[in-house]
Order: C-alpha cells, then structure tokens, then sequence
C-alpha cells in the first residue's frame, strides 16, 4: 500500500539552500520568520530541532484563517493517542516526565538533571521511550535512584500515579524505563519472530502473529474488489478467551480525545470553503463516530475529490509502519495551504502519470491502462501532529487504499516550507566534502542536490505510488508481503523516481534544466544507502526502519549486479571508504531492472521472492562501514535525525469571534511540549 511517507529525503544530509520566500511581517513579539525559518533552535542526543514559516498565511481569507485554525485544533487534539498506541505505558512515561518536569523541588543544575532533560526531549520526539527511527528503547542516562529522588521532590498530583504511593510507583516503573530487556524493540520485524509478542507497540494485547493472522484470514475476501482495510483503527486483544477488535471511535477506545477531534472537525464544517470540502469534513466526522472501515472509505474517495480547497487537512489513523503486520494505522494529522506558484512543477508531473505508466520497465500485464485522478500540488504545512511530528514527511500520496487509488485516483503532495527549512539548515553542511569522491559529484551536489532531492520526491509521490497494479485475485500486499511490505513499496516509488530522474523527458516537461539533476540524484542514493544512513545505527544493530531498509536494499543490490561492468566503485583512500558512479546509464537500467521484479512480487503477491530480496540485501548492516561512517560524522559534528517546533496559530478574539488568526513561531521546544501537555491531555494514564 502507499502511505504517508517518512521518505526523509536521502538528500537531507547533503542538500542545500535554495530560493525562499520572504515574509516580512512580525508575529506578536516573536521573531520573524525570515529569520527562524530553518535556524538550530535546539540541539541534543542525535537530534536537532528546527523551525518552518508559514508564508502568505496573512493573504487569507478570515474564512480560510478560521478554518486552518480549527483543523489546526483538531489535529493537535488527537496527539496523546499516538503515544498510547506506541506503548501501553507511553502516556503514564509522558505524564511522569511532564509532572517531575513542572513541579521537581530539587536542583536543576546538576548532571543528573541534565541528563533527564535530555531523556525528556528525546521521549517528546519519539512520541514515547522507543527511538523514532532505530526503533529500539531509549534508556535514561540518569540512575534509578535518581529517578527515585526526582518523584519523592515532586508534586505527587501531578504524577499519575494510579493508586500507588511514590515507591510503589518508581518499582512499577523501573522496568518499563530503565530495563532494556522488557519491551525493547518497538516493532520487530526480525526473521523467525512472532512479530506480534515481539513488538512493544500497543496494537495487540494477549494474542500472538497466528492468532492475528488466523483472525483475519476468516474475515477478508481476496477475490474482494474493494476491500476495507481491515484492522486499521483497532486494537486487537484476547479477552475471556476470545479475540476482539476494541475500535477507535467515539464511545469506544480513545473516546476523549476523538470527540475533542470531532467537536473541532464540526467547527471547521462551518466555515468549509466549498461543498466538496463540506462533505469530506462530513464524512470524516461520521468515520470518527461509527468506527466503520466503509465510512473510512467515503471519506477518502469524497477527500480526494476536493482539488479546488486552499485549505486542506489529511487526519486519521494513517501510517502503518508502526505495526508489524501492516495493518494498524497511528494517529497523524498535517493541515496545510496550497503553494499555487511552486504547485506549477509538481503538477506537470502528474499530468503526465500515464505517459510514466506507459513507459515504465515493470510488466505490461503489471501496469494500469488507465491511470486515474493523481492530484499533485506542493503544500506549506499549518501544523504537523501525532506520527507526522516533531519528525515529519517531506511529500506525502493517500489515500492508501489500493482499490480507491485505482477507481478514484490520490492526492500527492510536497511539504514545500518543510524541504526549504531543510535545505536553509543544511546550506553549510561539511559533509558534501568529506563523503563524496571527486570534485565533480561535489560541484553537481552543490549545484543541483537541492532540486534533485524535490524532483525524485515528487515522482517518488505522484508516480511511484500510483503506478502498477496487482494481478486479478491478488490479496492486498500487507495480506501477502506482510512484514516486508512496507520496505518494498517504498522500494518501488523510489525506484520509479530513480528511473525517470535520469529520462530526457523532465528535461523536455521543463521540470529540470539537464541530466545532471539525474546525475546528482544517483550519487547522493547510493552513497547515502551504501553508507551514509548507517550513521543513524548503532554498532552491532541491522536496518530495521523500513525506508532504511529499502534504500539500502536499492544500492546493494544495483552495486552487486553492476560489479561485472563496474557501474559502481568502491574506493579506499586515506583510510576512508568512498562510492563512485562509473556508468549512470547502465545504473538507470540496473534500477528498471530491480523496478520490473518488486512490482512483479507485489502484484503476484510473491512472499518467497519478497522475503529474499529484503533479508539479502536490505537487513544487515555492515558493521565496519557503519563505525567508519559514524566516527567521520562525529568529527562533523552532525545530528543524523532533524525534527521541527511547530508553528502555532492565534486566534485574534472579538468576544466569542475570531477577527483575526495570528502565526507565531515558537524557539522553545520543552516549553511547547508542556504547552501541549496542558491543552490537549483527553486520556487516560492506560487505555
């Protein structure tokens, strides 16, 4: 399936500036954005947080301002789901940091103190004590007894301490923070494991991979031309012996928070832009109360009919990756306003989706005859929630259903105030000297890096997504691929792109001035899946993430089908391992070639062939490679991972009217997730 996608540009690491828009207004005694956009507002662990602008938003209407603002709300509403849905236990850590944070009596000076702010932080980006992308628990630097110290010198209200006292409470926590054994991978996708018992997330209770997967090969037809994706928003437990759904809805899991999602949702109905965009807010809203996967439908196919809004909202359970049986969705939510004028480029590209079908290298009988109703746009984000934050897309293609991909078509969009925060953060970035060969794939990355990183997205979304079809009878791939599903289709968009960055065809379209965009997209893909993203590893770990995963499955498998004619050379050179591109027409080929098999396993459903492919060549890490990669990016001094502080939109009051709606931009990123912890905290401790 296609999904919002954590593609956080391969050339994140290596892009820079370019042009960007210029607001000059200033927001209520906050700095501009013209001079927060992209700024180190915050550094620690391997993370670093900055900020977006919001340009134009002033050039609204009261209307289209109202409306971002209460969709702004609703998203934010549902952000305490995800950390419950991330672990059992995520809300009660959250709510322990918040309330030793608030409150702890004792000195905030210490190293101890700094090394809980730290934890802290981290906890806050992951959405939970689970790294955001290795997957595996973030342990406190901090002892126990100090976390024993930092309850005893807090205020105990503000704890949740769930009918313990102070002692009984930092027992039954010991293990779930302090113990890697217990709970340590989040998801596990390792060969030969129950994925289910062996994942932390809290989508299965009491049941294990055969149970789940016994449970729905009763429920889903194959032969179903339109099939609901079953098990999306719900949890699965063992109760009295028997297995049973507990849906988000309103009334059921999650009620609290869903019904603050749907009061705003409701507010936004009012104040809609046109009838389309009335009646997907509409559906969404009946989606919410029922639970019914079919109203899930309604609402994607009437969403994607909505092409004319200025104002947009994706909302939901969406991202899958969280589940290793591809199944259940996290909560996210990204409002947004369309770019009109950079929108011109990206929708070039779709315009000519069938041309790409049609001359794609995939199988004749694996591509559509009629490629229907992609709507690609670039978008400048209002606010990000749930799984898309602090940690976001750079371009996103839903609606995920296959079927209504087919029948109805998809929204594809760029975050394009994202990429250029990226780009202005990563303008004097060293790395471009120290990873790459020769000066020539140097000059081409500083020259072009940049737009080769926006247009291998946008074909990444408007065409790989989109493109190819399952063969008649074929259940969907999270039925058939399972646990290697997700690598696999992030696999395919990316080679799509990888394939057409290099065709004359963008040159002609005028959405690239030469081929040295193509050229430039290829030497930061396979240095970055060869070695560069092994920086986010730690020794001794394999790839787990499945766009990690994916990207090295790519550059291995093109490095060791071209070693005969060296398309690709590894060199060392002063004690340092490089990649150089010999031949890029023979390496475009090598990229169709892979392109034709993937989409071959994923129409026929190929589990055999899938399983392969990804524990070949997308799993093991080489483990001398990662710790030379890692000591010449610690000598860069580097973060691996970027994440952003949100924007935050103001209502401007008239009594009970909203006159006006403000941006402002927050620096501060504790402050903000305190700010959130006290606005939107609808749950329980334990759902």
């Amino acid at each position: 399936m296609n999904r919002v996608t954590k593609y956080l540009m391969a050339i994140s690491i290596t892009c820079l500036a370019i042009a960007c828009k210029n607001n000059k207004s200033t927001m209520n005694g906050t700095i501009s954005p013209k001079d927060t956009m992209g700024a180190l507002t915050n550094r620690f662990a391997d993370l670093q947080l900055l900020t977006y602008e919001v340009p134009d938003f002033d050039k609204l209407s009261l209307q289209q301002k109202q409306l971002a603002y209460y969709l702004y709300q609703a998203a934010l509403s549902g952000r305490d789901i995800l950390y419950d849905q991330k672990y059992k236990y995520g809300i009660t850590i959250k709510r322990t940091v918040e309330g030793i944070y608030d409150t702890y009596k004792g000195d905030r000076t210490s190293d101890q103190w700094k090394e809980f702010m730290i934890y802290a932080k981290r906890m806050w980006f992951s959405n939970g004590n689970h790294h955001h992308y290795a997957q595996d628990k973030i342990i406190p630097a901090f002892s126990f007894e100090y976390f024993k110290d930092l309850l005893t010198q807090s205020d105990a209200a503000k704890l949740p301490l769930e009918n313990k006292n102070v002692d009984q409470f930092a027992d039954f926590m010991k293990p779930i923070i302090f113990d890697k054994s217990v709970d340590n991978k989040l998801v596990n996708l390792d060969k030969g494991a129950d994925h289910v018992k062996g994942s932390a997330n809290n989508f299965y209770e009491g049941v294990t991979q055969k149970e789940v997967e016994d449970f729905y090969k009763t429920k889903i037809d194959p032969k179903d031309p339109t099939p609901i994706m079953y098990g999306l928003n719900s949890k699965l437990v063992k109760e009295n012996g028997q297995i049973v759904e507990k849906t988000w809805k309103v009334g059921g899991m999650y009620t609290k928070a869903i019904e603050k999602i749907v009061y705003w949702l409701e507010k936004a109905v009012t104040v809609a832009e046109n009838d389309n965009q009335k009646d997907a807010l509409q559906k969404l809203i009946k989606y919410y109360q029922t639970g019914d996967l079919k109203d899930f439908d309604a609402y994607n196919i009437a969403w994607i009919k909505d092409v004319d809004s200025k104002i947009d909202i994706s909302n939901g359970f969406i991202e899958v990756y969280g589940d290793a049986m591809g199944m259940r969705g996290s909560y996210e939510s990204v409002v947004s306003m369309k770019d009109m004028e950079a929108s011109k480029v990206i929708a070039k590209i779709g315009s000519e989706a069938q041309w790409f079908e049609d001359n794609s290298p995939i199988m004749k009988e694996h591509k559509k005859d009629q490629v229907k109703g992609i709507s690609a746009k670039v978008i400048t984000v209002c606010v990000e929630a749930g799984d898309a934050a602090p940690y976001t897309p750079i371009g996103i293609n839903l609606p995920n259903s296959n079927w209504i991909r087919q029948k109805f078509g998809s929204k594809s969009v760029s975050l394009g105030n994202i990429v250029m925060a990226y780009n202005r953060s990563n303008a004097k970035s060293p790395n471009i000297d120290e990873f790459y060969y020769d000066q020539e794939s140097k000059d081409l990355q500083r020259k072009y890096g940049p737009l080769a990183g926006e247009l291998h997205t946008d074909m990444h979304e408007v065409i790989g997504h989109a493109s190819g079809k399952l063969n008649p009878g074929v259940a969907t791939p999270d039925q058939t691929l399972k646990n290697y599903n997700n690598a696999l289709e992030e696999g395919r968009a990316d080679l799509v792109g990888l394939y057409y960055i290099l065709d004359q065809k963008l040159v002609d379209m005028g959405v690239m001035p030469s081929l040295e965009v193509g050229k430039a997209s290829y030497d930061n893909y396979i240095l970055n899946g060869m070695m560069l993203q092994l920086n986010r590893l730690e020794p001794g770990n394999n790839v787990e993430e499945a766009h990690m995963r994916n990207r090295q499955l790519i550059a291995h498998w093109v490095f060791e089908k071209g070693k005969t004619d060296n398309v690709i050379e590894k060199i060392s050179k002063d004690g340092k391992t490089y990649f150089k591109i010999n031949d890029y027409n023979k390496l475009r080929t090598l990229f169709g070639e892979l392109l034709k098999e993937i989409q071959r396993i994923k129409s026929e459903g190929d589990y055999k062939s899938a399983q392969e492919l990804v524990e070949t060549y997308g799993v093991k890490a080489d483990q001398d490679l990662l710790k030379e990669v890692k000591a010449r990016f610690e000598k860069l001094n580097i973060a691996p991972y970027k994440g952003f502080i949100q924007a935050k939109l103001v209502p401007v009051m008239d009594g009970d009217t909203i006159k006006d709606v403000k941006v402002e931009y927050p620096t501060d990123f504790v402050k903000q997730m305190m700010e959130y912890a006290k606005d939107y905290s609808f749950l329980p401790n334990i759902n």
